[in-house]
């Protein structure tokens, strides 16, 4: 990996604010990096309040939802809430059925079949709402891009209204209402919420006709913190208050289904680290291996004991999916070696019997092995259907744009993406598709960066210091957990490898003037030559805890060591 040291701010800022909060320096010097420059802004960042979130009619086209839903309310008329099989999709469609179903009783759900159907909205879910007499969909986390599925629906007297936080085409689908920030005449204030957290924007307006404060919708922000985690959102503004309050509904008065879910997690405190690692995944097993109707009922029931049969159903789904994606990815592996293509710009593998619900996540362990863009295809009917994973710093959505000639179908974000194409069309988009990146992709693009927040003596790593870096959480893009390096450690005797194969290191290690630490570094086995020269080595690092025998102590997470 190469080191980045991001850049030193301006000293006298960083020691006006470490003198107005009475705080350590490098703090201080961590909250400027991250744009907080003040008392008051500080204030903010560390005790994010609900009641900074922003007006919800302030996002164009929020007005006509609104009234479109209170009128179908009004008239007893059947809504029919319409969600992706995701994390962030069934979470939304949790959000939004939850509600709903608290003003009327003519609210059902509908959670595409990634295997028949795919991504988004589709013709069958719309043939769904004409066949049973519903008025109204509610579409989240998808339908910006679903021009002709939309007019389809007008066509036969059904109205959409779209939750959506995708980037939109050239054109919007003819809906009632179409709430997605990044529209380009869209002014609410923050661009980068998830699809539940649009979702949840719209429950917060729909709210204000019953008299409901922000109160009233905390036990909502327990799913949109898992969408906010899950979804790789920056957790930043409107985002970071959300995630904050989230969690700790989760830690306080979680919903039976995520109490099934989380019992087994032998931890006092759950981070947004255990919702993106742990609760997240398993969410999302369900719309990769089965069904994501099973994620909705989970997360939608009421009664503990029920919610525990349902979150059994889960962990078998995701026992499979973790199986099958250790299989794939081996066999991956084994295509790019065998296409002699370990040196091309991108990895572009496909294998037709491949599981739909599993080659994102392929993707992302491709990634781990061959540093590129990255595409895992498998057939689906009568198309070839993708998932794209990106390397840090390179736009995939913006490459399979320009490569838009060969696809059918395609939508995302700047780092994952999902298309289609017609089988014959295989091995000229592959060929686009890399020299589309081999153009745009810069070199120093090609090789991990690991960001360093600030260089610290290991003396300065204390209980305190420690205490004050975890209220900088929720951690997630755009405020990551620090990472830290130290020049000139010494191990002091005791490091080893450990683990599955002798896969990751565990380590001692001081400097002058400092106590010993111990460290860890998962998948670092092989630098443990590194640390055993009785030379000199310097070490990046993010600051845990480690809980032993009930004594907790300080450690050092390791992110890479070099001479």
């Amino acid at each position: 990996m190469r080191w980045t040291l991001k850049p030193s701010p301006d000293e006298n800022k960083v020691q006006h604010l470490a003198n107005a909060l009475v705080v350590d320096f490098v703090i201080a010097q961590l909250l400027v990096q991250r744009g907080i420059q003040t008392f008051d802004q500080a204030k903010t960042f560390f005790r994010p309040q609900l009641q900074e979130l922003h007006d919800p009619f302030l996002m164009k086209d929020m007005d006509k939802a609104v009234q479109r839903i209170n009128h179908a309310l009004t008239n007893n008329e059947r809504i029919l809430i319409y969600g992706d099989y995701d994390v962030d999709g069934t979470t939304s469609v949790a959000l939004m059925a939850t509600y709903l179903e608290t003003k009327s009783d003519f609210i059902a759900t509908y959670i595409p079949d990634r295997f028949e159907e795919g991504y988004g909205v589709s013709y069958k879910g719309v043939d769904y709402a004409i066949d049973n007499d519903f008025g109204l969909i509610i579409a989240l986390d998808c339908g910006v891009k679903a021009i002709e599925k939309v007019q389809y629906a007008k066509d036969k007297g059904v109205d959409f209204i779209i939750c959506d936080h995708h980037r939109p085409g050239n054109k919007l689908p003819q809906a009632v209402a179409v709430l997605d920030p990044k529209r380009s005449d869209c002014t609410y204030p923050f661009k980068e919420l998830c699809g539940c957290g649009v979702g949840f924007k719209l429950i917060q307006a729909l709210g204000q006709n019953y008299s409901e404060t922000i109160e009233d919708f905390t036990p909502y922000l327990d799913l949109v913190a898992t969408a906010i985690g899950a979804d790789i959102v920056p957790i930043v503004g409107e985002n970071r208050i959300l995630a904050f309050h989230g969690v700790q509904v989760m830690n306080t008065n979680p919903r039976p289904g995520f109490q099934a879910l989380i019992q087994n997690i032998k931890k006092d405190i759950l981070t947004i680290s255990d919702v993106v690692f742990v609760i997240a995944p398993r969410i999302n097993a369900a719309g990769r291996m089965k069904h994501g109707n099973y994620a909705v009922a989970l997360l939608k029931e009421k009664d503990l004991a029920l919610a525990e049969r349902a979150a059994q159903d889960i962990e078998t789904f995701n026992t499979t999916r973790r199986t099958l994606d250790q299989e794939i990815t081996k066999e991956a592996l084994l295509q790019i070696e065998k296409l002699n293509e370990v040196d091309g710009a991108t990895t572009v593998v496909y294998n037709e019997s491949w599981n739909k619900g599993v080659i994102g996540i392929v993707a992302s362990r491709l990634i781990e092995t061959h540093y590129r863009p990255t595409l895992v295809f498998t057939k689906s009917g009568d198309f070839l259907t993708a998932s794209a994973r990106s390397v840090r710093g390179f736009d995939v959505y913006e490459a399979l744009q320009n490569c838009s000639q060969y696809i059918e179908q395609f939508g995302g974000h700047k780092y994952a993406a999902g298309l289609s194409i017609k089988e014959q069309n295989y091995t000229a988009f592959k060929a686009a598709f890399e020299n589309e990146v081999k153009k745009t992709l810069p070199t120093h693009l090609k090789t991990p960066e690991l960001l360093i927040d600030a260089e610290l003596h290991l003396s300065q790593i204390t209980p305190k210091f420690y205490r004050i870096l975890k209220q900088f959480a929720p951690f997630g893009p755009q405020n990551m957990s620090p990472v830290f390096m130290t020049n000139d450690v010494l191990e002091t005797g005791y490091g080893k490898c450990v683990g599955q194969d002798d896969k990751h290191l565990k380590i001692s290690v001081m400097q002058k003037n400092s106590e010993p630490i111990n460290g860890i570094g998962f998948g670092l086995g092989d630098k443990l030559e590194f640390t055993n020269t009785k030379t000199p080595f310097k070490i990046a690092y993010a600051i845990d805890e480690n809980e032993w025998n009930g004594r907790v102590s300080l450690q050092l997470k390791l992110k890479d060591i070099k001479q």
